[in-house]
Order: C-alpha cells, then sequence, then structure tokens
C-alpha cells in the first residue's frame, strides 16, 4: 500500500517580532497598500543615485529591495552623499508613492519609496573585490575566498532558501511517516567503505586514530537492531577523493532505514518521497517512477546511470555482423566482444568525423558507420555486409532513410561505456534532451564485481548488502552470478541514491567477508562490534542514502553543487575563504603524539 502522509498538529509558538526590534519590515515588504505607514528598515546600500539634491538608495537585505530617499534638509544629508556600496545602514521614514514615471515595475516594491526621518550608519564598507549582482559573476577562487560577499547575490541567497525548503519538505515527509531523527557520530572507526577516510588523532589515547565518517551506514544498522524501526539524518559524509562539479569532500545525504521491508517496500517509499519533494517545492508531478534491471539497463543505454529524457538506445547486432566480411568485427567477436550500434538523424561526413574522435579521445579503437540512403546502407565498408546481413540489420535497428548506424565493438563492459558516452553527446548535439526531471530506479545489481588490478572480488556497493535468497545456498561457488538486493534512483543520468535490503544474518556476513578477502581475524577486528550485535537479534532492514546536495542542485537546473552549499572547497580541497586545510604549529603535533615528515619547500 502506498506510504500516506498523517495530518499534523499546528503547534503555537511564541516569540518577540519575528525580524525583531531593529525593523519593522525587511525590505520586500512594502507595498501601496503601507502607503502613509512609518517603516524602520535595515541593509546594505546597494546603489546611491544623486538625483538633482534629492539622493536614493537601494536598500538590499537577504528578501529583496526596497528604494529609500535622502532629502537635502535633513542633517544626516551629507552623511548620505558618502554612502558607499555595502554600506550598513538603518533608516526610519515613511512610506509613500513614486512618482508615475518613476515606478519600477521590475521590483515587488517599485510602487513606494520610504522617504528617510532618521539614519543610524551601522557600519562603513570598504570597496568590495566583486560585484553583489547576479549580472557579474567573479571567477570561482575569488567567489570562493570572498565567499560572505558572493552569498549576498540574490541568486546564491535564493539557492540557500531553496535549499532550505527542499530539506524541510523531505523532514515533513519522513516526520509523518513515522521515523525518528537521529544523529550518528562524527568521530567514528576507521572501515573500508570505497574512498580514504579522512583520520582524526586522538589525544588521550596515543597512537589511536578516529575516522570521519563516509556515511552512517554502520550506525545506522546498529539502530534496527536497537529497534528504532525507522531512522533518518541529514547526514553529513566525508570522503577523501579527487573533486569535480558533483563531488565535494563533505557532503550531505538524507540518510533512512527501515526495518521489516523488502525492496518494493523502500523503492515505493523512496518514489513517494521525490514526489512529495517535486509537488510541494516545483508543483511538478514527477509520475509513475520506471524501474530497469541492471542488465537492462546496461543493454539499452550502457549505463546503469541511463538519462531517460531521449531515446538513441543502443542496439546489440553481434548475432547479425558475426557472419559478415569485416574482419574487425569479426575479430572482436572471436575474442568474446560484441558489436552494438546507435542510430541518429542524418548528420554531415564532417561531423561524423567528428564523432569517431570523441569515440577514440574516450578509448574506442574507431567507430565504424553506415549511412541509410534511397538505395540501402551506404559507406566505405557496406561491401563486406551481404544484402541478406544489410536486411537484417535494418530490421533489427529499424533505421529509416536519413539516419546513420554508428558502431563500436569491443569487449562488452568498453563497449557499452564508449556507446554511453557517445549516445550523450548525440543528445546534446542533436538537442534531443528534453527540459524535464525523468527518475528510474535500477534494480537486481550484482552483488560482486571482479577487480582485475588487485585479483579479487569486491563488493558493487558495500559488504552489508544481503544477496538476494535464492543465491545464499551457493554464494562462494560462483560470486559473478550472484545478485543482490541493492538498488539505484537515478535522475536524469545522474545517480542520486544507493540503498539496500542489508544482511542481517551474522554468518552470512562472515560468507561474504571471506568473498572479497577478509580473513574472519580481520572481520573481527574491523567489524567485531557489528557482528556481536547480530547475535542478539536483527530484523531484516534496508534503507537508503541519497545525495542532498546533487538533488537540490538539480531542482535548481545546475549540475554544479557548489552552487547549492554554503562553503565548499575549490577542486584542491581547499577553502580559499579561511585558507583550510592549514599547517598547525609543531607543539600541537607533538601533544597529539604526531611528527610530520613533510619537507617544506625552501622560499628563496
Amino acid at each position: 500500500m502506498p506510504f500516506l502522509l498523517e495530518k499534523t498538529t499546528n503547534f503555537k509558538y511564541y516569540s518577540i517580532n519575528p525580524l525583531f526590534m531593529l525593523r519593522t519590515h525587511n525590505c520586500v515588504e512594502l507595498r501601496k497598500k503601507d502607503i502613509g505607514k512609518k517603516a524602520e528598515l535595515c541593509g546594505w546600500v546597494s546603489t546611491r543615485r544623486d538625483h538633482g539634491g534629492v539622493i536614493f538608495i537601494d536598500l538590499r537585505d537577504r528578501y529583496g529591495i526596497t528604494q529609500v530617499v535622502f532629502n537635502p534638509d535633513k542633517s544626516f544629508f551629507k552623511e548620505a552623499e558618502h554612502f558607499r556600496r555595502e554600506d550598513v545602514i538603518s533608516v526610519k521614514g515613511k512610506v509613500v508613492a513614486r512618482k508615475k514615471d518613476m515606478e519600477n515595475k521590475n521590483l515587488p516594491t517599485g510602487e513606494i519609496e520610504v522617504v528617510v526621518e532618521e539614519l543610524d550608519v551601522i557600519s562603513k564598507a570598504d570597496v568590495p573585490p566583486i560585484e553583489i549582482e547576479d549580472r557579474v559573476e567573479a571567477n570561482e577562487d575569488t567567489r570562493l575566498k570572498y565567499r560572505y560577499l558572493d552569498l549576498r547575490r540574490p541568486k546564491m541567497i535564493n539557492n540557500l532558501v531553496f535549499r532550505h525548503k527542499v530539506a524541510q519538505a523531505a523532514r515533513e515527509f519522513f516526520n509523518n511517516n513515522g521515523f525518528i531523527d537521529i544523529e550518528t557520530p562524527i568521530l567514528v572507526r576507521a572501515t573500508p567503505e570505497g574512498a580514504r577516510d579522512y583520520i582524526v588523532p586522538s589525544r588521550t589515547n596515543p597512537g589511536k586514530f578516529f575516522a570521519l565518517p563516509q556515511s552512517p551506514q554502520l550506525y545506522k544498522q546498529i539502530l534496527m537492531i536497537s529497534g528504532v524501526d525507522r531512522y533518518y539524518q541529514f547526514a553529513r559524509c566525508l570522503r577523501d577523493e579527487d573533486l569535480r562539479q558533483d563531488r565535494q569532500p563533505e557532503h550531505t545525504q538524507m540518510d533512512f532505514e527501515m526495518s521489516f521491508v523488502d525492496e518494493k517496500d523502500i523503492i515505493e517509499f523512496t518514489s513517494d518521497l521525490y514526489k512529495y519533494i517535486f509537488k510541494n517545492i516545483l508543483k511538478k508531478d514527477i509520475g509513475k517512477i520506471p524501474i530497469l534491471t541492471y542488465k537492462e539497463s546496461k543493454d539499452r543505454y550502457g549505463t546503469d546511470k541511463p538519462d531517460l529524457r531521449f531515446g538513441l538506445e543502443l542496439i546489440d547486432v553481434t548475432d547479425i555482423v558475426k557472419d559478415s566480411d569485416f574482419e574487425v568485427f569479426k575479430n572482436v567477436i572471436k575474442n568474446g566482444g560484441i558489436v552494438k550500434c546507435i542510430n541518429p538523424t542524418d548528420m554531415p561526413r564532417k561531423e561524423i568525423d567528428d564523432l569517431i574522435d570523441f569515440c577514440t579521445k574516450n578509448a574506442a579503437k574507431g567507430m565504424a558507420w553506415m549511412r541509410v540512403g534511397k538505395q540501402g546502407l551506404e559507406s566505405n565498408i557496406v561491401k563486406f555486409f551481404n544484402k541478406d546481413i544489410q536486411k537484417r540489420l535494418l530490421e533489427k535497428t529499424k533505421a529509416k532513410q536519413g539516419s546513420v548506424l554508428m558502431f563500436i565493438a569491443d569487449e562488452k563492459e568498453k563497449t557499452n561505456e564508449i556507446l554511453s558516452l557517445l549516445r550523450l553527446e548525440l543528445g546534446k548535439r542533436l538537442k534531443l534532451i528534453k527540459d524535464e526531471f525523468k527518475f528510474c530506479w535500477i534494480v537486481d545489481y550484482p552483488l560482486f564485481k571482479w577487480n582485475s588490478d588487485e585479483d579479487r572480488w569486491e563488493p558493487e556497493h558495500h559488504m552489508f548488502t544481503s544477496p538476494k535468497k535464492e543465491y545464499i545456498k551457493d554464494l562462494e561457488k560462483d560470486p559473478g552470478k550472484v545478485i543482490g538486493n541493492l538498488f539505484d534512483i537515478v535522475l536524469n543520468g545522474v545517480e542520486l541514491g544507493s540503498g539496500s535490503i542489508r544482511v542481517h544474518d551474522p554468518e552470512i556476513q562472515k560468507r561474504i567477508m571471506k568473498i572479497i578477502g577478509l580473513s574472519e581475524k580481520e572481520a573481527e577486528k574491523k567489524f567485531g562490534f557489528l557482528l556481536e550485535a547480530y547475535k542478539y537479534g536483527a530484523p531484516v532492514h534496508g534503507g537508503m542514502g541519497l545525495g542532498f546536495d546533487r538533488l537540490v542542485a538539480m531542482m535548481l537546473g545546475t549540475n554544479d553543487i557548489r552552487e547549492v552549499i554554503a562553503f565548499p572547497k575549490n577542486k584542491n580541497a581547499e577553502n580559499p575563504m579561511d585558507s583550510c586545510p592549514n599547517e598547525v604549529p609543531d607543539e600541537q603535533l607533538k601533544e597529539l603524539n604526531i611528527k610530520s615528515t613533510f619537507v617544506k619547500k625552501s622560499s628563496k
């Protein structure tokens, strides 16, 4: 059954004026209905204009802008003449109507202005190193160095307010469905989770270290064993990894765990969570979210993160072209590889050559192609394919006149990977990608993947994922064929979150650890507290970690999560504003029983 919201109680609260005592209104509130009223405003000087002895100031706070007027008969007029951008002032005055030809229809407050009767200069500002407006954007390092100025821009303030509203909607949904908001520790023991840990030395336990959590994974499972039943938190997750637009060393995820559920329950709950958020914040109905198996997604789109906003699905033609005389294809197939193609509309030869170059830059050995002309298939390789094979290709691909078949032949994973990138590139170039939100679920992932570099099995997601029941008996027999109870949710080709039904049987957990190369002694050392907890009765449980920064960014139409994080790091994992990470004095290192081996470069 669907997860329904319960009715909430309206709580009464008491406080002083929500704007406190220095102002009666914010800078976006006053309207025509307020003409004749007295108003007290506070804010930053956004612009100053001197019109024939009368000074007009656009006063700005995070809510908006109100024009305030200084007349020359006031004692503080001289002071107003010297205001600079970003000076902070408080004014008291009377709300009046603007003259007909002076109204500003671009501002909510554009029909009124406040004639200043009292002035208080709160603080003076130096000339800001960046423009406090959306039309002019400084480079990344300058924006991050002066983030407190960058955040004054309306766009950035709106991003933070939007983020807050999304969080409030999500919390409301969790709370109304019986979840408890519980904080898990930030100082934890180091456990392998796929990325490097940030390590924190313990002063009180010399030679020992905490790690900062990559996720709350083990603690939320412990909470389920504790009988909490439904937990959530907006968890801070910290991973020491290389950065890009959609990755930061610390990020926030909507983390939750549920007891006595199966995969369908979690998928249904999470789908309803996103529906609730999009309906409440963007007034959009995202509809029913389709479910694809891992195999289906790879076969059709070449990836487990498909962008469903456009078609151009991949087509496997291995069985057809194996009978051709084209040696390139035949050799690949003979060595266990595959041949797949994609079928975009016609394009000039120069564009095709450019796309061949795109594929080779992404590790392809090349890209073969055929154009569908009036007489059938055309290209310099068509002669290697007899009429029957050409006919079967046209039937399989449903290619029409004026389209181009583009082929990649290689081992299976590489073929899928290259064609997935080619599909996205074609989607952009041919302007096929629609401005909409397309979710999908990916299920039935393999539980393990082979690490050829280290010659061992490793978890596809993490080692605490339960295998599907039918695979438990022969778990060790062929790990590569074991399907796990794990699932991802994807939006517009971006993974928003991963989840699974967890292992709750300590014996199965030990077997999984053994398959990935953890001895019983190592398992006990690293995860003994979890294995011990299992012994005292663990419920079937599962949950997800859902990327919050990424969700907010995508809802706002950007792929850069730094635009929705108040104080992000740059690509070197540094914060130019406060200059962290920074060196610490030797005395502090000594107190922590640490000695640095880093050799500083001489500054000559």
